[in-house]
C-alpha cells in the first residue's frame, strides 16, 4: 500500500469508523451482535497497527496524522467499553454496568489524552509509555474481542476501569516526572 494513493489517516479513518462500529454493535445487548462487535474491533484493531505501518514505509508520517491516531484510537476504545457497558443494561443486568462502561471508557480516554502529553513532551516510544519487548500499552485492547467472545463483559469492564484507573495514574507520573526533569534542565 506504500505506493499508492491510500494515506495513512485514510486507514485510521477506517479504523476509527470500524471501532465505533464495533462498540455500536456491543450496545446491542444481542449475543449474535456481540459475536460481531467482536469481530469488527478485531479488524479496527489491525487496522490501529496498519495506519502507523504505512505512515513508516511510505515515508507519510506526519505530527497532525499522529495526533489523529491518537484521537482515534483513544475514540474507539472509549466507546468499545461505553458500547459494552451500555449492552449489558440492555441484556437485563443491572443499571451499575452502564456505569462501569462510561467509567472504563473515561480512564481509557483520558490515558490517551496523557500520552499525546506525554508525546507532546518529548516522550516518542513505547518503551518510554511502559511498553516492553516491541508491545504497545494499548495492545491490551486485543484481549476485548476474546473476552467478548466468551461473554465474559462484565469481569472485563471491572478490569478495564481499574486498569484504565491505573494507567492514568502511572501516565500522570510519567508527565510529571517529564515536566520536573525539564525544569531541572
Amino acid at each position: 500500500m506504500a505506493n499508492t494513493p491510500v494515506t495513512p489517516n485514510h486507514l485510521t479513518t477506517l479504523r476509527l469508523a470500524t471501532g465505533l462500529g464495533s462498540a455500536a454493535a456491543f450496545s446491542t445487548g444481542l449475543p449474535d451482535w456481540q459475536i460481531i462487535g467482536a469481530a469488527v474491533l478485531v479488524l479496527s484493531l489491525f487496522l490501529d497497527r496498519a495506519d502507523g505501518e504505512l505512515a513508516r514505509l511510505s515515508g507519510k508520517m506526519s505530527r497532525g496524522g499522529h495526533l489523529y491516531d491518537l484521537i482515534a484510537d483513544g475514540s474507539s476504545n472509549a466507546a468499545v467499553f461505553m458500547g459494552i457497558g451500555f449492552g449489558l443494561s440492555q441484556a437485563g443486568n443491572p443499571s451499575w454496568v452502564v456505569f462501569l462502561g462510561v467509567f472504563a471508557g473515561i480512564a481509557v480516554a483520558i490515558a490517551e489524552l496523557l500520552v499525546m502529553q506525554l508525546d507532546s513532551s518529548g516522550v516518542r516510544s513505547s518503551a518510554e509509555l511502559g511498553g516492553r519487548w516491541g508491545i504497545d500499552p494499548d495492545d491490551g485492547m486485543f484481549v476485548v474481542p476474546i473476552v467478548m467472545f466468551f461473554g465474559w463483559a462484565k469481569p472485563l469492564l471491572v478490569l478495564a476501569a481499574i486498569g484504565g484507573s491505573i494507567a492514568v495514574i502511572v501516565f500522570v507520573i510519567l508527565w510529571l516526572r517529564r515536566r520536573t526533569s525539564v525544569a531541572n534542565g
